[in-house]
């Protein structure tokens, strides 16, 4: 008690802040492609990756063990940490969303404070769990007692209960700076009216699933003639069925539109008209992440993208060549292709997708015995793409850096441990042409392509620090942000950690707070 009142409440909270070190959660940017995941010991197999947002996942569990832990420790440090707890809001359970609705409704003030709402993957069976309509109500009920919510994130699709949800978000969240959405193709209208709600939105991520009935086209109402206008986007990714979404897109208004990523699976047909969308909003990107089955045309879209610093793309495209190339030689498959029309003069790093062939592990080992050609057919053009990357001169006189994404990709080569047949001669032939380029060929999780966790010397020690750098997460600019040295007088990070690992001892044996967010 002598301790809680010897401090000022303000520097308590700045304490308790420090302690659970969340910036990292707060940070109102979206993991993309490029964000690195990392190698983690798994029960299962010797390794496992996690992605990225299974780090954050992990983050937001490791910072709600430390605010137990405080309000856990006495009388006034609850009574401090109480509204502390409440700053997000982590649930992979969907009944205690019951057990928060009747918090906030006891205590309506803590809903004030709450500034983070993150739904995670759960299933929802007949019998466990909450009915979706059950959740659709708690949910509502939670998100009309938030009113300064700044990030929204769902990881699991909303079906039916996304028409509610965003009527709540429009009329009493204003101050929504993040979301991430899975919603049926149909309720596209609804996500287009939520949009025009929410103007401070700076990153916004939407999963369409394919319509119910396919063959009838979707029918947007009164939604279509709506031009948005969202002057503080700077974020945008879509995945599935988007095609509808990219095409209203295109008439928008996004003025600070830095980030575009589109995924769409495994999809081969009715691929989105990406090219209007990048004819409208390409000039002000900076950030490009196109994964697509279906070849698009590259050279159109770094000229329509001149600011661009980062750019990913399908390797296994069959880019076709140039006019020039084809007066030289008619076999597109024997010379390296061109990327660009010209050379791009900011792209420093490049992403790749697709490559499951290319090493002969994984897929391309199921694949080798039965269709033999389409495995062939596939390396060649991995081959011809690669070789044209490995001319940065020509093409990309700053690349600095080329990351193959595929996580399935790693996992294979670990599990084989290594490249199997040709892909050992393809993955030493295109080493040594990074090499000499002077560019750095990386994997998903930022290492060099090629070292496995098994080379890594005290691996295990280190894992856990490099996968936590907030830094890691999301894609900015690539640096590493220094620890900030304490100030003089000040106390160290070090010591409010060994504190709060007092505080957790003491914990054990007390009462769990009032309700469980993380578990």
């Amino acid at each position: 008690m002598d301790m809680a009142n010897s401090l000022p409440r303000e520097l308590w909270s700045h304490i308790f802040d420090l302690a659970a070190d969340e910036d990292t959660i707060f940070y109102p940017g979206l993991p993309t492609s490029m964000t690195q995941s990392s190698w983690a010991r798994s029960l299962i197999t010797d390794w496992q990756l996690r992605t990225p947002q299974d780090t954050i996942n992990m983050i937001q569990r490791r910072a709600y063990a430390t605010k137990k832990s405080i309000i856990s420790t006495c009388k006034s440090w609850r009574s401090l940490g109480l509204e502390f707890l409440v700053h997000y809001l982590f649930f992979n359970d969907p009944s205690k969303l019951r057990c928060l609705t009747n918090l906030l409704t006891s205590n309506p003030m803590l809903g004030w404070w709450t500034r983070r709402l993150h739904i995670t993957h759960f299933r929802v069976h007949y019998n466990s769990g909450l009915p979706l309509d059950e959740f659709e109500a708690a949910l509502t009920s939670v998100l009309l007692q938030t009113p300064n919510l700044e990030i929204f994130i769902v990881d699991w699709p909303l079906s039916r209960a996304f028409g509610s949800i965003a009527d709540t978000l429009g009329t009493h969240c204003k101050n929504l700076r993040t979301a991430q959405w899975h919603v049926p193709a149909e309720l596209l209208p609804k996500v287009i009216w939520a949009l025009d709600a929410l103007p401070l939105l700076v990153s916004l991520a939407v999963e369409l699933d394919v319509p119910l009935k396919e063959a009838d086209a979707l029918t947007l109402g009164s939604a279509q003639d709506v031009k948005l206008h969202l002057p503080n986007l700077q974020q945008l990714i879509l995945r599935g069925h988007s095609a509808e979404f990219i095409d209203q897109a295109s008439g928008w208004n996004i003025p600070l539109l830095r980030s575009f990523s589109f995924d769409y699976g495994n999809k081969t047909e009715d691929v989105p008209d990406v090219l209007s969308f990048l004819a409208t909003h390409g000039t002000s990107l900076l950030f490009l992440d196109l994964n697509c089955i279906p070849t698009l045309d590259i050279r159109t879209i770094l000229d329509l993208c001149p600011l661009l610093t980062a750019f990913s793309f399908n390797l296994d495209w069959k880019i076709p060549p140039t006019t020039q190339d084809n007066n030289e030689n008619t076999d597109a498959d024997a010379h390296t292709v061109a990327l660009t029309n010209r050379p791009h003069e900011h792209i420093a790093h490049i992403g790749l997708h697709g490559l499951l062939f290319a090493f002969g592990v994984g897929l391309a080992s199921a694949y080798a015995h039965p269709d033999p050609l389409r495995t062939l057919l596939i390396q060649r053009i991995n081959d011809a793409n690669f070789s044209a990357l490995a001319k940065t001169k020509a093409s990309f006189p700053k690349l600095e850096r080329v990351r193959v994404l595929s996580q399935t990709v790693l996992t294979d080569l670990e599990r084989a441990d290594g490249p199997q047949g040709g892909g050992m001669d393809r993955w030493e032939r295109w080493a040594g042409m990074c090499e000499r380029a002077g560019v750095r060929l990386e994997d998903c999780t930022g290492a060099l392509l090629g070292t496995l966790p098994q080379n890594f010397e005290e691996y295990e020690e280190q894992e856990e620090d490099e996968s936590l750098d907030g830094n890691d997460y999301y894609y900015t600019d690539e640096e590493v942000e220094e620890e900030e040295p304490p100030r003089p007088g000040g106390v160290g990070l070090a010591e409010l950690r060994a504190l709060l690992e007092e505080c957790r001892k003491m914990s054990e044996e007390r009462e769990d707070p009032p309700f469980g967010l993380a578990y």
